[in-house]
This record gives C-alpha cells, sequence and structure tokens, in this order.
C-alpha cells in the first residue's frame, strides 16, 4: 500500500499498482502522473462518491477498487476504459446505474452490499462477463438481456428481493457456482411441514478460544475448547449482517441441514448468548494432516481455482477424491441444498487423499416440489465437479489409461454446455461404481 504523500511525490512514477486508503474524500488529482502505466487501482476504504470526467486518461487500467466508499450512482465514466475488466464497489451506497455506465470489457463485476433496484438491460452487451457478485442488495428481477452472458461462471444473487429465478438462468452454457439464498422466490419456499434437526446448543461462556486458524469472508474460525470436558472444537464466528455470498443465518441453516456424512465438515453445536449477540457453529476439529486441495482464482482465473505447482496427486488418489465428493453431493441434493461454491479450495485432504468438503457460505436450500427445477439446481454442482476433475486430471502426470479415458469422458459430460443434457450425481455415482472409473 502507498501514502497519499508517496503519490504527490512523484516518485514512484512508472509504477503499475497502486493501494490508497486514507479516508480520501475527492479523488486526487496527483494520481494523473502515473495514468501512462498504472493497470491497477484500489481506493478503497476511503470516503469517495464520485470519480471525475478525467478519469478517462485511465487507458490502461484494468483492474479498479472502490469498496467501502460513499457511491450513489455507478460512475458512468467507467464505460469509457477500454480494457477495465474487474470493478469492485461492494459496500457503498448505490441505487442506481445508468443504462451508459457498465464497461463492455468486464470480466468480474463486484456490487456486494448496496442498494440497487435494477440494473441495466446493457449489461447484456457485457460478452466477457464471467463472475458477478450481487449478493446484498434489491434486486426484485434480472434483465432478460442478461442471457446474452453465456460466459458467466459465478453469480451471486443472495439477499435481494427476487421473486422468481429467470428461465434464462438455467441455460448459461458455463454456470457452475450460484448462490441465491434469502430471497422471496417460490424456489425457496420449503415444504412448511418438514421437520428441524436437532442441534444443542452450547452458551458462550462454556467456550474458551485458543488461536485463529482460518478466516472466510462469513467468518473467522478459531480452534477452542469445551471448557467443561475440555474437548477440541472449532468455532466459527461470524462477522456481520452479510457477506458477497449473502446472509450468514443462510449459511448457517444450510449447515445445520446438511446433516453428518463421512465427507463434510459438519456441525456440532451452535453457540448461545454471545455477548456481542454475535451468531457462531461449532464443529469437529479438522486434524492438522488434512490441508486444502487448492487455492482461491485469482485476478486472471477469475473463476478457477488455483494450485500449488509442485503438488501431483496420483491417478487412485484422484478417482477416490472424485467418487468420494460426488457422493457427499449427491448426500446434499437429497436434502435439498446446493453447495453453490464447489471448489478444490473447499475440500480438505489428508495424504490417503480422503476429501472432507467444507465452507457453505454460498449454500441454498431449495424446495424439492419441482422435481425438475430440483434437477436443474443439481446440474449447476455437476458442472462445478466438472471443473474440479479438469483441474484434478492436470495434476498428475500419467496422461493415459482407460481410468484416466473414462474420467475424462465423465469431466465432459459433466461440463456439457446444454445444462437439460449434463448427468446428476446419482449417474455419476453409478459410473464410478461400474469399475469404468
Amino acid at each position: 500500500m502507498q501514502t497519499l504523500e508517496e503519490v504527490k511525490s512523484g516518485k514512484i512514477i512508472g509504477i503499475t499498482n497502486i493501494k490508497l486508503s486514507e479516508e480520501i474524500t475527492s479523488f486526487p488529482t496527483e494520481l494523473y502522473q502515473y495514468a501512462d502505466t498504472l493497470e491497477v487501482l484500489d481506493l478503497s476504504g476511503n470516503k469517495l462518491s464520485e470519480l471525475p470526467s478525467e478519469f478517462t486518461l485511465f487507458k490502461k487500467l484494468r483492474i479498479l477498487f472502490l469498496s467501502n466508499n460513499l457511491f450513489e450512482l455507478f460512475p458512468s465514466v467507467l464505460a469509457e476504459l477500454p480494457i477495465l475488466d474487474i470493478v469492485g464497489f461492494k459496500a457503498n451506497k448505490i441505487k442506481t446505474i445508468s443504462e451508459k455506465a457498465i464497461p463492455k470489457s468486464l470480466r468480474w463485476l463486484i456490487l456486494t452490499d448496496n442498494n440497487i433496484e435494477a440494473l441495466p438491460r446493457s449489461i447484456g452487451e457485457c460478452s466477457s462477463l464471467q463472475k458477478v457478485m450481487l449478493a446484498g442488495n434489491a434486486l426484485t428481477t434480472l434483465p432478460d438481456e442478461m442471457a446474452a452472458c453465456v460466459h458467466i461462471e459465478l453469480l451471486r444473487i443472495s439477499a435481494n428481493k427476487i421473486e422468481q429465478l429467470p428461465t434464462w438462468l438455467f441455460t448459461l452454457p458455463k454456470l457452475a457456482w450460484l448462490a441465491f439464498s434469502g430471497n422471496p422466490c417460490k424456489e425457496l419456499q420449503l415444504d412448511q411441514y418438514s421437520t428441524e434437526p436437532n442441534i444443542k446448543s452450547i452458551p458462550w461462556s462454556s467456550i474458551s478460544l485458543e488461536e485463529q486458524i482460518g478466516e472466510g469472508a462469513s467468518g473467522t474460525i478459531y480452534k477452542a475448547r469445551v471448557t467443561e470436558t475440555n474437548e477440541a472444537i472449532a468455532v466459527k464466528i461470524f462477522k456481520g449482517s452479510i457477506t458477497s455470498d449473502g446472509f450468514p443465518k443462510d449459511e448457517m441453516d444450510a449447515c445445520i441441514h446438511a446433516g453428518v456424512h463421512k465427507n463434510l465438515i459438519s456441525v456440532q453445536a451452535v453457540i448461545s448468548e454471545h455477548p456481542e449477540g454475535k451468531s457462531g457453529l461449532i464443529f469437529k476439529l479438522i486434524p492438522r494432516n488434512f490441508t486444502n486441495l487448492g487455492l482461491p482464482p485469482n485476478f486472471v482465473t477469475c473463476t478457477r481455482d488455483t494450485f500449488d505447482p509442485f503438488v501431483k496427486i496420483n491417478l487412485d488418489g484422484i478417482r477416490k477424491i472424485v467418487y468420494q465428493t460426488a457422493l457427499v453431493m449427491e448426500f446434499m441434493h437429497a436434502r435439498g441444498i446446493m453447495h453453490g461454491d464447489f471448489y478444490a479450495h473447499n475440500i480438505l485432504i489428508n495424504e490417503e487423499y480422503t476429501p472432507l468438503l467444507s465452507d457453505f457460505g454460498a449454500a441454498t436450500r431449495y424446495s424439492q416440489e419441482n422435481k425438475e427445477h430440483s434437477i436443474l439446481l443439481q446440474k449447476l454442482d455437476v458442472r462445478a465437479f466438472g471443473c474440479l476433475i479438469d483441474d484434478l486430471l492436470r495434476l498428475q502426470d500419467v496422461s493415459e489409461g482407460d481410468a484416466f479415458e473414462a474420467l475424462i469422458q465423465l469431466r465432459n459430460e459433466c461440463l456439457d454446455a446444454n445444462t437439460c443434457t449434463r448427468p446428476i450425481f446419482k449417474y455419476i455415482l453409478e459410473r464410478l461404481l461400474s469399475n469404468s472409473i
């Protein structure tokens, strides 16, 4: 991170990446001296509410973050930047986006936690759009023109006011990671007679935190102990009222209803009587020999996971991971739960390649009354499963043999651009048990 004093001095002329966060109230005109080289600009955490018309000088800008500011209008000047492909306005006060405001070059658009009531129809002209973050707004629908955005792979529309999922959503050939909990749409109207899981609660006063062991968009994870029994546990404390995936309460609900499975990090209890009123869940503490299978996407890969270049997995290990993750996904969908964030970075494995699925931040509990619709939702997770197989096949050296070819065939079927002809997990498990894979 740079300081405003550094920027003003001109001593960093030629730099391509600038990050400033000093409660700035107006756009620093000193930034113009970097217009010829600047590719990444992060002005998050300030008090900006507008961009000047001269912002068009930043012709080489590819990535712009203006989160946690005071914007009420999406700046139309951004549409004039020719290669801008990542824009983030998380946690502003944006209510309106004009028809000519969104850059057509965008791959990744972050508008989480604003007051947006409608998207412009012109968003359908963003032919390269892959990742769209819209959770925590006031949207009642999505424009039909978005059906033309056939490269969308990840879509977050949780915590809005959407009354019905558009039918074109299931025609998007690459959509694999969808979150839509916390909306009044009929797909979320669950059976009123369904039984609630019997989950115990443990008061905060009975928990002793030891060390932080993880952190995600929705909360912080600690190693802890139950003071009365000295049992080691993992505790997740949720951060706030909204995350990039939706409401924390929906994540908690999905976690609890997922139940117990050998390949799932299951909830043991909920936390009660937190002194600050925060919500929390208690999980079994996972042994230290479990590590993340993959790493999150970066600016280049956008929607696809990254991996340590030195990690290799033999074919038997891949087959085990594929089978057991299919097993737990079929288990979840039988309970009406779509994971929505099925990635290698949300899977833990040990040296025996036993997978444990985690992170329900984007999970959605959906109604199973409409069987056809339930299957379409499942097939979105199936495409994510196909991406996982594709990633795993790149992590092993031997690219031949019947089992390898069978995995390629299964991957291709799961990545089928036609959602209707894509398999479901029940069929996938039958294939995996047939000894052909």
